[in-house]
């Protein structure tokens, strides 16, 4: 069970959010903040598996939020959901630990599935926010996510193909999902293949499993 909380400054958005996560089997709304500084008190009182919070609300911010939690050892990991995604607010929020970030026109199922890499301590962006991470600086930051200590880096977008993968997606619907070209998914699956060093298919999902990149259950 993924114990979630949520922290947004509109009560009806927070409503929203907790009605939505009632419905899958794997995931519990353990509580609920309107600012910042109550997702501080909060987040290590219910210690929740995965923090959903937006980035603006009074007294502190999500981002100063984050920044209070970060390094605190409390092993919760950040969806931000947010309709900042500029530069500066994505490169901090990755900096400050988030683990995920969708601005706030994303599907339910898209939440969903963010909710659930994060879970694993995997990351996930949404297209817009994983094309900014490929070309600027704070893109170290976002594959350190990914990265294990035997040196394997897997990249925002990378991850995204992979838990795809995983969802028995072929090249043509990542494509549209992501919004690439059929020929950017073959790449990123040639280089997973080679960084997992698999020769196929199930070797590729069995080795991400055994990496804690996937969950097929979910």
């Amino acid at each position: 069970m993924i114990r979630v909380m949520i922290a947004d400054d509109h009560h009806l958005v927070r409503e929203g959010i907790r009605a939505l996560l009632e419905k899958p089997r794997d995931i519990e709304v353990v509580g609920e903040a309107e600012n910042g500084r109550e997702v501080v008190g909060l987040a290590q009182t219910l210690k929740p598996d995965v923090l959903v919070m937006d980035i603006s609300m009074p007294e502190l911010n999500g981002i100063q939020a984050l920044k209070s939690l970060y390094g605190r050892g409390l092993g919760i990991e950040t969806v931000i959901l947010s309709m900042h995604t500029d530069d500066v607010l994505v490169r901090k929020a990755v900096q400050y630990g988030a683990k995920c970030y969708l601005p706030k026109g994303a599907v339910f199922d898209e939440l969903l599935f963010a909710i659930r890499a994060a879970s694993r301590g995997a990351a996930y962006f949404s297209p817009a926010i994983s094309q900014y991470l490929s070309g600027h600086s704070c893109a170290t930051s976002a594959e350190d996510s990914g990265s294990e200590p035997n040196g394997l880096r897997l990249t925002p977008r990378e991850l995204q193909v992979l838990q795809l993968i995983s969802h028995g997606k072929t090249n043509n619907e990542m494509s549209a999902v992501l919004k690439i070209s059929v020929k950017t998914v073959e790449r990123h699956r040639t280089h997973l293949m080679a960084k997992l060093k698999a020769r196929n298919l199930v070797e590729l999902i069995r080795a991400a499993v055994k990496r804690n990149l996937i969950d097929l259950e979910t």
